[in-house]
This record gives structure tokens, C-alpha cells and sequence, in this order.
């Protein structure tokens, strides 16, 4: 069922102050990331209940035990992935179905991984019911990445792991790009990682908090 037109101008005012004054105004500059999530809303990735937050500057429950990451880390996320056109992109942990919505946007090769099946169904629902229909979707362990549609361009983890995955950096195209987030349970650092010739180059980025991730090469 369509909303009726005063809610969806309201949540398209709220979108837009969000970009303005969550994203935009803590330094996300990439003209591409900001149209993305300007154009996917936000509201129909939370709980029914929640949709009256839905563009405030938190992250927010969803099924499962699970999160929506805060607006401003899914565009801090995206940016530093630095997407191409026509890349082909590896989302670990598909959760609600918001990044991988945004990330829609920028790449027409998207696969997402999920260990919460009853997540993953609900993710594809809401993907195909905005019109996002080539996302590939599959359960399983996100920590081991997706070995048959290797190499990945860029991979993203949106799930927290005690350390760099190495399947996830093998299964990177070289020259390609993996954001992911590391740490401890409580408390982890944003890191990108470049795979380059015989070798990977890392960067540190922001603190963050994230959901753990669950697989053989994540928290068990």
C-alpha cells in the first residue's frame, strides 16, 4: 500500500536534513554517495514502530537481535569503499537491506551475504518492493566470502570481526578494496585494506560499534 502524501513529504524532509546536517556536514563530500542515499528511504528499513526515527543520528534495532547501521557510518562506509561504476561488490551481512539499497545505486554487481536467513528473506522483500531487483542474495558464513563469484572488486563488511578475514582478502580482485570493521566486541576501528601485488596496504579510519560477526573466521 502507497503512503499517503504528508508522510512521504515528511520523510523526504527528514532525509534530506539528515544528509544536510548528519553526512554533508561531518565531511561525506562524494557527490555519488550523497544521491544514493538520497534516493533510498531509509524508513522502509526499520520496524514499523521505529519509522519515526528512522533518519535520526543513531543506529537503530531491527529482527534478530540486529542493527541498522547510523546514517552517517553507512555513508562514511560507502565513501571510503570509493565504488565504481560496473564494479562488482561483495556486502557482508545484509541485515535490513539499507546499505546494500544505497550501494544498488552506485554498481549494478552487487552480492550480499547473510547468516540470518529469516533476515536475508526480509531484506530481499523490501529490496524487490523499491524496485532493486539485481541484487544477488545468499545465507551463509559472510566470514569465508562468496568463493564462486570471485574476484570482488570491492567488499564491504558491515559486522564487526576480531581480525581481517583472510578468505575475504583473497577473493579481492588485485588493486580491489576491503572496508571492514576490527576490534573487540565493545569496540572496534573502521579499516580499509588495498590488495596490491604480493602484498595489502592498510588504513585506519574512525572508531565505531558494530554487531558481531558470526562465522569460522569471525566470532565462532
Amino acid at each position: 500500500m502507497n503512503q499517503p502524501a504528508d508522510h512521504y513529504d515528511t520523510y523526504r524532509l527528514a532525509r534530506r536534513d539528515m544528509i544536510a546536517d548528519q553526512i554533508e556536514a561531518r565531511g561525506i563530500h562524494d557527490a555519488r554517495v550523497l544521491r544514493a542515499i538520497d534516493s533510498v528511504p531509509r524508513e522502509r528499513f526499520v520496524p514499523p514502530d521505529a519509522r519515526s526515527q528512522a533518519y535520526a543520528d543513531q543506529a537503530l534495532a531491527i529482527a534478530e537481535d540486529q542493527t541498522i547501521s547510523q546514517p552517517f557510518m553507512v555513508a562514511y562506509m560507502t565513501q571510503v569503499l570509493r565504488v565504481e561504476p560496473h564494479g562488482k561488490i561483495l556486502e557482508i551481512g545484509t541485515g535490513s537491506g539499507y546499505q546494500a539499497a544505497v550501494l544498488s545505486r552506485l554498481t549494478d554487481r552487487l552480492y550480499s551475504i547473510e547468516c540470518i536467513a529469516g533476515l536475508s528473506v526480509a531484506a530481499d522483500r523490501r529490496l524487490r518492493g523499491l524496485g532493486v531487483t539485481d541484487v544477488h542474495l545468499r545465507v551463509g558464513d559472510g566470514s569465508m566470502g562468496w568463493l564462486e563469484e570471485s574476484p570482488f572488486d570491492r567488499v564491504l563488511v558491515t559486522a564487526a570481526a576480531p581480525d581481517i578475514p583472510g578468505a575475504l582478502i583473497d577473493q579481492l580482485s588485485l588493486g580491489g578494496r576491503l572496508v571492514i570493521p576490527v576490534g573487540g566486541a565493545g569496540q572496534q576501528t573502521l579499516v580499509s585494506v588495498v590488495k596490491l601485488r604480493g602484498r595489502t596496504r592498510e588504513r585506519v579510519h574512525i572508531p565505531c560499534r558494530f554487531v558481531k560477526l558470526i562465522g569460522e573466521s569471525g566470532w565462532g
